[in-house]
């Protein structure tokens, strides 16, 4: 049995994702980069419309599952505990696009796509992932207004910093991280937003978590 076939079905997605990615700059995300993600990956172009019955729409969607992933590694290998909460938010940001680096023609070629207003709920759920990955891992488990209230600054931080990216020639990306910061920065300023955040946390991290505000949240490792 070849070692394609050993794969599992998300890690078929995963390989043909990644693989795609690449061929966006030239193809966008569509069938013609898939099924050459595919080919490169070891598969047919049956496997990926299969595996991608929405075509684009699923490949990026994929795509953003992965870049979270990397993330989330990249957050829990580090010593959060030895940084701010305000330092654990940036290095949580800074390492997705960090994974991206290599493939920033497919994040904005994925952001033409999600700009069609009949992709916007998917824009929306994509962008909340991953600003809600990166508080929890950050340390939130807050459950009332909180919880949104920081998702959602952080969200008004994170779009920009990704346009900022894109454009960015600087060396190794210093100007996008000097970006973040001052756009994190500025958020905490905002009164009273930033006393809410922060005695959020504080009270956390003295007092132990708060309780689920539901059940996805209760389903958390």
């Amino acid at each position: 049995m070849s070692a394609t076939k050993k794969m599992s079905r998300d890690e078929k997605k995963d390989a043909i994702v990644l693989a795609a990615a690449p061929h966006v700059a030239f193809d966008g995300w569509g069938e013609a980069a898939l099924a050459a993600g595919a080919e490169d990956a070891g598969f047919d172009a049956k496997t990926a419309k299969r595996l991608f019955p929405e075509g684009a729409v699923d490949a990026i969607a994929h795509f953003a599952t992965i870049s979270d992933r990397e993330m989330i590694k990249a957050m829990q290998a580090a010593d959060l505990d030895g940084m701010r909460v305000r330092d654990r938010v940036i290095f949580g940001v800074r390492a997705r696009l960090e994974f991206l680096i290599p493939y920033r023609e497919a994040v904005r070629g994925g952001l033409g796509v999600l700009a069609n207003p009949l992709h916007a709920g998917l824009m929306a759920r994509i962008t909340h992932t991953t600003v809600d990955h990166i508080w929890y891992q950050a340390g939130d488990r807050s459950a009332d207004f909180n919880y949104y209230t920081k998702r959602g600054l952080l969200a008004a931080v994170y779009g920009p910093t990704v346009l900022y990216w894109l454009n960015d020639q600087s060396d190794n990306c210093e100007d996008t991280w000097d970006f973040l910061a001052r756009r994190i920065d500025d958020v905490l300023k905002i009164p009273p937003m930033k006393a809410k955040v922060m005695n959020a946390l504080d009270n956390f991290i003295k007092g132990g978590p708060f309780a689920r505000f539901n059940s996805d949240l209760q389903m958390r490792p």
